[in-house]
């Protein structure tokens, strides 16, 4: 039970922090999806950037505003997450169809081989759309995430060590609502292991549709993608926050997450982003455009 209690207060932490932000006002693309909306800025390389669980396009905003002074970034937002409807997420399961979409993007508006970055959620959806569509992607980059999220808080953690507490967590949003869980976690008998304020006070939990983020939390807990990474053909490039402070679990970052990618056929490059914790790119914004330009170049 000390296990999962962890398992869970560990990766609802790294899965969901800088929840709800706003998206930015970019040029809509003419795509049209149920599942994804796909906004542009700059020119120059493309770069595709996927955002982590219930956040959007926002969340990228402290740097896109200089990547789009030589790319052309394509930055997509998940139905459901942020002010956006659910559309096509309200049912079923998210991230699969997500990937699907992002491929279908890149075919459709006819890109050859974009660069693509996703944080959190978001490197797990790049890396199924890497994994099922090779040659559609030219490089990789995953902003703290990982095949396996449990993996980072318990090496050995299985699906089934995870899914108990998922079948908890998915219930808690679906049927109670997060403002419930705000104002009465710690007393509704659930066992989020200390998770409830975490999430829903020092991270200003924001919303989006309460089923489309019941079921992609539940998702981020489960799903293992470790056995797809020998069928990702494109360079891989994994960026993390990490500390020096021993006392801090950041700290162990480095062997945890060159576990995670140790299937791949080519081995991964690994940036350290020292200072920064979950939202890299918020949190050590210049070292993390010093990492988006050696992933670029």
């Amino acid at each position: 039970m000390e296990l999962r209690r962890d398992i869970l207060k560990g990766l609802i932490g790294s899965a969901t922090l800088g929840l709800g932000a706003a998206s930015p006002a970019w040029a809509q693309t003419g795509f049209r999806s149920s599942r994804i909306v796909v906004e542009t800025r700059g020119e120059g390389p493309d770069l595709i950037l996927i955002p982590g669980l219930a956040s959007t396009s926002a969340v990228w905003s402290r740097t896109a505003g200089q990547m789009s002074r030589s790319r052309r970034l394509h930055l997509v937002s998940v139905r459901g997450f942020g002010d956006l409807s659910a559309g096509a997420n309200a049912n079923g399961a998210v991230m699969g169809a997500v990937a699907r979409e992002v491929r279908r993007y890149i075919a459709e508006t006819e890109l050859t081989a974009p660069a693509v970055i996703g944080h959190s959620m978001g490197g797990q959806v790049a890396l199924r759309a890497a994994a099922d569509g090779p040659g559609r992607i030219g490089r990789l980059m995953t902003v703290d995430a990982s095949p396996f999220f449990p993996a980072l808080i318990s090496p050995g953690a299985t699906v089934g060590d995870v899914e108990p507490i998922a079948q908890v967590a998915y219930q808690a949003i679906q049927f109670l609502g997060d403002e419930v869980l705000k104002t009465r976690g710690r007393s509704l008998g659930l066992d989020l292991g200390g998770a409830a304020d975490a999430v829903f006070d020092s991270m200003g939990w924001q919303g989006g549709d309460r089923r489309v983020l019941a079921q992609a939390l539940y998702e981020v807990m489960t799903v293992d993608l470790r056995h797809r990474l020998p069928d990702i053909a494109a360079p891989v490039t994994v960026v993390y926050g990490w500390s020096r402070d021993e006392a801090s679990p950041r700290s162990r970052a480095d062997r945890l997450f060159r576990g995670a990618y140790a299937s791949l056929p080519r081995p991964a490059v690994f940036e350290r982003i020292e200072g920064a914790e979950h939202m890299v790119m918020i949190d050590q914004p210049t070292r993390f455009l010093a990492a988006v330009e050696r992933f670029m170049s």
